[in-house]
């Protein structure tokens, strides 16, 4: 291990699925994803819950850095036709803006890929409007173009 892996940021973050307690993190750090929903409580509080205790088909993990949960990832786990088996797509990964550029975001995306492999999941994909970039540094590549269409 180089000094620098032995003194940065992230050797000291802790990548770790999320817990009942880490709820009012992960519902602060969705302010960071600047996405057309406002966050409602209530309705975060149900989801959460269910991705904490257990829903097979979603994955939650939390960066702890210091004792605070500085970062998220949220993948969903689907079976799929054309992949002959499941396939992941990481929905959400938000970092605290302080927190940034110190490859905790790395970590996470590393963390998911890993539990998507020990879980036999066939390929994980990334919907990205403004981090593409950072994706494609990660070995990812651009393979299709997302359409959205809300329902209220």
């Amino acid at each position: 291990m180089s000094t620098t892996e032995a003194t940065s940021p992230i050797s000291q973050a802790q990548i770790r699925p999320a817990i009942s307690t880490d709820a009012d993190a992960v519902f602060v750090l969705l302010s960071e994803l600047q996405e057309s929903y406002l966050p409602d409580r209530a309705a975060f509080d149900v989801t959460f819950e269910s991705f904490v205790y257990g829903d097979e088909h979603a994955l939650l993990l939390v960066a702890e850095l210091g004792g605070l949960v500085v970062g998220y990832a949220l993948a969903t786990i689907t079976r799929l036709l054309y992949t002959n088996g499941t396939s992941g797509q990481l929905q959400e990964l938000v970092v605290e803006s302080s927190a940034q550029g110190n490859g905790i975001g790395s970590e996470l995306v590393a963390s998911v890929e890993q539990e998507c492999r020990a879980r036999g999941v066939r390929q994980l994909t990334v919907p990205s409007r403004r981090s593409a970039g950072f994706y494609e540094r990660l070995g990812y590549l651009s393979t299709a173009d997302y359409l959205k269409r809300s329902f209220d």
